[in-house]
């Protein structure tokens, strides 16, 4: 009988060739086995609910539902799952929302093949694996102040796409002065004296994509 069950590990990325990398790494591990892959976000969820792996690894970015709200939904059924977060986003707002949500560990997909192994096996210890360099984002994001409201984030990405505060007023069919508010508030929470400055500072701290 078996006295070192393999960690059961789920994947969940969109990318069918990274998929199949990470599977091929891990499956030629000795306490490893990939019991399951999903390529969206509502098939992971799915999958969890069917598979109950021991650690789960989870792209960002995915159609349907987002790696954010994956864990999320999991973690809501599942308070123990195991959740190990593997993008290549770095931006210090990724990074707080994926361990807000529940995850315990945050990879990028540049990380070596045994920093991987070593964060999946943590993981499954109990243990959280967040690297320094992901670390210092999340130092960052907690030191930057406020989070931005959802319509103020909605406001900074009409600024971004060159929109004035008219603009943005009929856009969201709410007044000028308003507007003006919310932009005042952005550059008072982010740190920054214009627009410019404002869609920046977004973008490096991954509020906004382009």
């Amino acid at each position: 009988m078996d006295q070192h069950p393999r960690i059961r590990v789920l994947l969940a990325e969109d990318h069918a060739v990274v998929r199949e990398g990470l599977a091929a790494i891990l499956g030629y591990q000795p306490d490893i086995e990939v019991v399951g892959q999903a390529a969206d976000g509502r098939t992971a969820v799915q999958r969890y609910r069917e598979l109950r792996p021991d650690v789960m690894l989870v792209d960002l970015r995915m159609p349907i539902l987002a790696g954010v709200e994956v864990i999320a939904a999991i973690r809501d059924d599942f308070p123990v799952a195991r959740l190990l977060v593997l993008t290549t986003y770095d931006g210090d707002e990724d990074v707080y929302r994926a361990l807000e949500a529940g995850a315990q560990g945050y990879l990028l997909k540049d990380t070596t093949t045994e920093e991987l192994l070593q964060a999946i096996r943590a993981i499954h210890r109990g243990e959280r694996h967040v690297p320094p360099a992901v670390a210092a984002r999340l130092v960052d994001r907690t030191m930057a102040g406020p989070a931005l409201t959802q319509r103020e984030i909605e406001v900074l990405r009409l600024v971004a796409a060159g929109k004035t505060n008219k603009e943005i007023a009929s856009a969201l069919f709410i007044s000028e002065g308003t507007v003006k508010t919310h932009v005042n508030s952005i550059h008072e929470k982010l740190g920054v004296r214009d627009r410019t400055e404002a869609v920046m500072t977004a973008l490096r701290r991954g509020i906004l994509r382009l």
